[in-house]
């Protein structure tokens, strides 16, 4: 075997092992649309391994893009060996810690039903963080709603909402658990340009001229079939429990059929029981559960050894 970091002349090799293997993992960054824009540079340190007929028969490849540098923190693309040995994944993580310089932690997320490498990472001394579950709703009928008196609904205007989107965003997820970190303007308008984005599928609520909640729609596949994600679905503290995130909710439903689909999904932690009941009450289902897992960079590399007994702060 051979650990290599990846080249330009095996992108493509590289993206057919991810499209094999999306679905035994967190294919959130590995659908075609995402692969397709794929770049190496700093952002997208990639790492695979080869066999003796050259073959890659595993790849680690980190995200580390504005959003998660702000929190200090990278997120793995993918982390998988198709050939169930230690050595493999300890490899990988070799390669990958090299670009994790002033970062406190990387994670990633498995599906649960994926035991096999939920164990593999835990051996590389990975933390269980979280929990989040994947919602879809597949009824094409949206509730009636009504926006009460003093407020509206207001479609997200580029070059005037991005401040306005953070404030909301960012103080209603201040103490939500993996998004804590705030957002920018700069990472709104990257959102908006982003491949995934639908014209209208930005709202922000208003009470009078005050901006109280946001909501996004975004073009996604599921199952090899398009549908639309929702999220963030967000409310400020201070005007939860007025069933004003219940009419955001099926705004965006509303949203989704006026533009065609046929269903819609959305993730929701495990901790968050109030906002997972408003979901389930309005027609979601949950399909699938995902486990985030952590390691912590500081602890596993102060005072130890790294993997083979190599000291990998001098990687």
């Amino acid at each position: 075997m051979k650990l290599e970091i990846l080249k330009k002349e095996r992108i493509e090799d590289f993206k057919n092992y991810c499209k094999k293997y999306r679905q035994d993992v967190d294919d959130s960054f590995l659908c075609d649309e995402d692969l397709n824009v794929f770049e190496l540079n700093y952002e997208n340190p990639t790492y695979i391994i080869t066999n003796e007929n050259d073959e890659i028969v595993a790849a680690a490849s980190l995200l580390i893009d504005d959003y998660h540098k702000k929190g200090r923190k990278g997120r793995f693309r993918i982390l998988h060996s198709e050939i169930n040995r230690a050595e493999y994944y300890e490899l990988l993580m070799e390669g990958i810690l090299k670009h994790t310089a002033g970062l406190e932690r990387v994670i990633i997320f498995i599906p649960t039903h994926n035991q096999r490498l939920q164990d593999d990472i835990k051996a590389l001394n990975f933390q269980a963080d979280r929990y989040s579950f994947v919602l879809v709703r597949d009824e094409l009928d949206v509730p009636s709603y009504d926006i009460p008196e003093d407020y509206s609904i207001r479609t997200f205007k580029q070059g005037r909402d991005e401040a306005t989107w953070c404030k909301i965003r960012n103080i209603a997820f201040s103490n939500l658990k993996g998004s804590e970190t705030p957002i920018t303007p700069d990472m709104v308008n990257k959102m908006v340009s982003n491949h995934s984005y639908i014209e209208g599928g930005l709202a922000i609520l208003y009470h009078k001229d005050m901006p109280v909640g946001v909501v996004r729609g975004e073009a996604d596949i599921y199952m090899d079939a398009p549908i639309m994600n929702i999220g963030p679905l967000a409310i400020v503290p201070e005007y939860q429990g007025k069933g004003l995130g219940r009419i955001l909710l099926r705004y965006i439903i509303n949203f989704a059929r006026d533009k065609e689909y046929g269903k819609t999904m959305l993730c929701v932690n495990a901790e968050n029981e109030t906002a997972k009941r408003l979901y389930i009450q309005e027609g979601f289902k949950q399909v699938e559960a995902v486990v985030c897992y952590q390691y912590d960079l500081y602890n596993n590399t102060s005072n130890a050894k790294g993997f083979h007994g190599i000291d990998i702060r001098t990687l």
